[in-house]
């Protein structure tokens, strides 16, 4: 006898689930409260859907969770991804290990999961919101639910029953368009799940207001080091992207799981970048000679003109309370100096993240103590926890996805049988 299972959404990680349990034979129903399955999905590696990533490991994981990532990764890692991908029909690129659909679009990626849905015979729901989940006997809404083994699942406007139950709600992270909310958190509490506290994660940075930044958006490769007060907190290289109100690009936010809980505790954290990662001691006191050369009438901003973008020398000139318009010939070589030390050690105080709404993943959540080797929950064996709900997250470059897609198939597959 086929299994009737419920997954609480239609993400990444909820849908993957019910293919593989959909493919064992069992008769799968999704809730989605968006009237869209993958609205996350679809949006992800800027539209183009990075998947995952060839150098996969458990140390891209937050701390809490590598040792059981390792595991995890043995029963379904990328090469599994890879394989199921096949399996719905997408043609997988990588680009320097980095695995995207050949297509380039996140949406060719939603329409298979679609499709594959479809032929499997799930049923989707679309428009309600998951409330709680109860066992037998226990009441619902007032009522006393029949005595048999199934779970009751409400929402905002019904009840269904199932044998299994797969809670793939996501976190808090993602645009208002995803209705990114967080339910799962209030219906795996009412189970008696540990959450540990959650925050944003790989997000940008919103700077002290009092802080001189560039007038308008630019990009620049730099190396970015983040201290709380003389503590190295995290360094990370890349390129970085600036604007009149904060910092982001991939560096800052690989770090960012590292920072965030600091800032909110309104502790002082910095960044200090520098934008010559690629020059030694040596080699940048060889190039500040060579600049040296050109204190003659021209201008500090034509001096600077090679040097870097203009948006950065801008900025450095403002932070140093100079003018564009001095003449080389009338700053000192010790000021000049200064300017370029600047270049490879510009502070910058952060104030807070950007939140949720810009994070791409949410760090925190169910305690995976609380979550046994299956993805099924202690103390309900046939209740399933998978994806970004549980307190693991990765780092930039298709690990989270991996993540869901690993999560997502050992429970779709267990609940099955």
């Amino acid at each position: 006898m086929s299994r009737n299972i419920v997954v609480l959404g239609g993400g990444a990680s909820g849908m993957c689930a019910a293919i593989y349990a959909a493919r064992n034979g069992a008769e799968v129903t999704i809730i989605e409260k968006n009237t869209l399955l993958g609205k996350k999905l679809s949006m992800t590696g800027n539209g183009r859907c990075n998947l995952s990533n060839l150098d996969m490991n458990e140390k891209m994981y937050n701390k809490a969770a590598e040792k059981r990532m390792k595991q995890w990764l043995s029963v379904y890692g990328v090469l599994d991804v890879i394989s199921f991908f096949k399996s719905l029909g997408i043609v997988i690129k990588s680009e320097d290990g980095y695995l995207y659909p050949v297509s380039g679009q996140a949406s060719t990626v939603v329409t298979a999961f679609e499709n594959e849905l479809k032929r499997l015979g799930v049923k989707v729901i679309y428009g309600e919101q998951a409330k709680s989940i109860n066992g037998a006997g226990q009441k619902t809404n007032g009522d006393i639910a029949d005595n048999t083994e199934k779970y009751i699942v409400t929402t905002n406007s019904s009840q269904y029953k199932a044998d299994r139950v797969i809670i793939a709600t996501g976190g808090l992270a993602g645009a208002k368009s995803t209705m990114s909310t967080g339910d799962g958190y209030y219906i795996c509490k009412k189970l008696g799940l540990d959450i540990k506290d959650t925050h944003p994660a790989l997000v940008g940075f919103k700077c002290d207001p009092e802080q001189i930044m560039p007038e308008t958006g630019v990009r620049s490769t730099a190396e970015i080091s983040f201290y709380l007060g003389n503590e190295l907190l995290a360094k990370e290289y890349g390129e970085l992207q600036f604007n009149k109100e904060g910092i982001s690009g991939i560096p800052v936010m690989q770090a960012s799981g590292k920072i965030v809980r600091y800032l909110e505790e309104k502790k002082p954290v910095f960044a200090s970048i520098n934008f010559f990662p690629d020059y030694d001691d040596e080699d940048f006191l060889s190039l500040e000679k060579e600049m040296l050369r050109l204190r003659d009438d021209r201008t500090l901003s034509d001096f600077l003109n090679g040097f870097h973008n203009k948006a950065i020398n801008d900025m450095i000139i403002a932070r140093m309370k100079m003018g564009r318009t001095m003449k080389m010939k009338n700053i000192s070589e010790s000021m000049v100096l200064s300017i370029f030390d600047n270049y490879r050690n510009l502070k910058v105080k952060l104030s807070q993240s950007y939140g949720y709404q810009s994070a791409q993943v949410t760090s925190g959540g169910v305690s995976l103590g609380c979550i046994r080797d299956d993805m099924t929950v202690n103390s309900h064996d046939g209740i399933f926890v998978v994806g970004e709900l549980l307190d693991v997250d990765g780092r930039c470059g298709g690990y989270n996805l991996q993540w869901a897609f690993t999560s997502g198939s050992i429970a779709g597959t267990v609940a099955s049988l």
